[in-house]
């Protein structure tokens, strides 16, 4: 009997008993469908074959898959630190870890600290009365019966895991392209140099061509051959450089910042080689990658938004409560104790359809993060297969054009000995001319796409992550 007298005279203790049983009957259940990750709807091995030994890319850091080339991660690091794109997706990140704590925060009593002071006339009209007032308040707390704010608390997070996943997606197609971006660039120096030193061989061939004509050794035709043929070799030489300056600019803009004067020389790209990274099987590799991740965050997202909306067809009960002083004079305001507490309960009768309509809704959304989920997979089947069937491909074509360029080349030395003793004419010489620098320009093409083709699969592997 004490005990029970204790108990009516300690309102503290009785709305802490309150507030634990409330907490108690929180986040019993949910309504939203259980998670299951989709049949990823691609092959299960690739086409082409792949590596089966050495260092998956997704552990493979981009620090040790280009770390020959001391330029390149040089620009990579800057682009890392300035990228304009990369930075807009760590902030939406961080934007989406603090919208997760103010739902993760709804779930728990909001106890808010007042006071509050009154004075009015008295019933009678004589006078008039005081009134003082401190305490603790809790208003309109949802006791979470059917998890409704718990599946809210769940979409929240999940947005903020994909948010996540998708700033770790931009960082390695980041890396890969400030990599593709690098050796375009240094194949447009290398185009350009070549084009200069076939144009400085054709205005040679030009002048002795027009020499000979002026000494009546060589005809028009000879001569407008020559002509052309130096014509056509500065428009090469304007068009690559117009081609290195945009290529130049583009890097620039990954990288956030005008190039340093002091970066390491880079490579030729007949330098240049990558590690061959293993493919794997898609089922291991696929749902690995931060693109598929993301995909699925959503999609765990899109189910807790179903458990949501179907609760909002069941009561909702919410509590307010409040526990302080009151008193008509302000010296004696801590004297007389105040306790309330007040629940409400409310079920949905009759809203128009807006909960059916909101529920098929947030189902259809569920079946569109399904399907953008299952096109990503197939998205990064497609990448790696692409790159692996690139890559069983190009070391024969590679092979096959430097064969033909050093066949050209050999041509064309033999040509210009042979019309140095004037047994060729000059057209033989112009096409020999003509036949050796287009066959090193597709060599340098080929070696190219040799090089991007790497930093492709790497990128499709999931790599380009710093290292830890």
């Amino acid at each position: 009997m004490e005990n029970n007298k204790n108990f009516r005279k300690t309102p503290l203790l009785r709305l802490s008993a309150l507030a634990f049983a409330a907490l108690s009957l929180t986040a019993c259940g949910s309504l939203a469908p259980e998670h299951a990750r989709p049949a990823a709807p691609v092959a299960a091995q690739w086409s082409a074959p792949s590596a089966t030994s050495g260092t998956a890319a997704a552990e493979l850091s981009w620090q040790s898959f280009y770390g020959q080339d001391e330029r390149l991660r040089a620009l990579i690091d800057l682009s890392l630190k300035n990228n304009r794109d990369l930075r807009v997706a760590l902030l939406n990140v961080e934007q989406a870890r603090a919208l997760a704590r103010v739902s993760e925060a709804s779930r728990l009593p909001t106890v808010n600290a007042g006071f509050s002071a009154s004075r009015q006339p008295n019933s009678n009209g004589v006078g008039s009365s005081n009134n003082f007032q401190a305490g603790l308040q809790v208003t309109a707390y949802e006791v979470d019966l059917l998890g409704r704010v718990k599946n809210q608390v769940d979409a929240a997070t999940a947005r903020y895991l994909a948010t996540a996943e998708g700033s770790r997606a931009a960082q390695i197609s980041l890396v890969a392209g400030v990599a593709s971006a690098y050796l375009v660039l240094q194949a447009d120096e290398e185009l350009l140099q070549l084009a200069q030193r076939t144009l400085a061989s054709r205005e040679d061939t030009l002048r002795l061509t027009r020499l000979k004509f002026e000494a009546g050794a060589a005809s028009s035709l000879d001569l407008s051959a020559a002509e052309s043929a130096a014509a056509a070799t500065r428009a090469a030489v304007a068009q690559q450089q117009r081609q290195r300056a945009q290529d130049e600019n583009a890097l620039v803009l990954l990288v956030g910042q005008p190039l340093p004067a002091d970066l390491p020389a880079g490579q030729r790209l007949q330098a240049q080689s990558l590690s061959d990274v293993p493919a794997g099987l898609p089922s291991e590799v696929l749902v690995q990658r931060p693109d598929v991740l993301q995909a699925e965050q959503q999609l765990r997202a899109a189910n807790a938004n179903i458990g949501a909306a179907r609760a909002a067809f069941f009561p909702s009960i919410t509590l307010t409560s409040n526990l302080g002083t009151t008193s008509s004079q302000l010296s004696e305001l801590f004297k007389n104790t105040a306790f309330s507490l007040v629940g409400q309960a409310l079920m949905p009768i009759f809203d128009s359809g807006r909960n059916e309509a909101n529920l098929q809704a947030v189902k259809a959304a569920q079946g569109v993060a399904v399907a953008q989920y299952e096109k990503a997979v197939q998205t990064a089947f497609r990448e790696v297969a692409d790159a692996l069937a690139g890559r069983a491909t190009f070391g024969e074509q590679l092979q096959a054009q430097a064969a033909q360029s050093a066949a050209e080349s050999q041509r064309l030395k033999l040509v210009e000995l042979r019309h140095a003793n004037g047994a060729s004419n000059s057209l033989e010489l112009l096409d020999a001319q003509r036949a050796a620098f287009a066959a090193e320009q597709a060599l340098l093409q080929v070696r190219l796409g040799s090089l991007l083709n790497g930093v492709q699969l790497y990128k499709a592997l999931g790599g380009g992550l710093k290292a830890g």
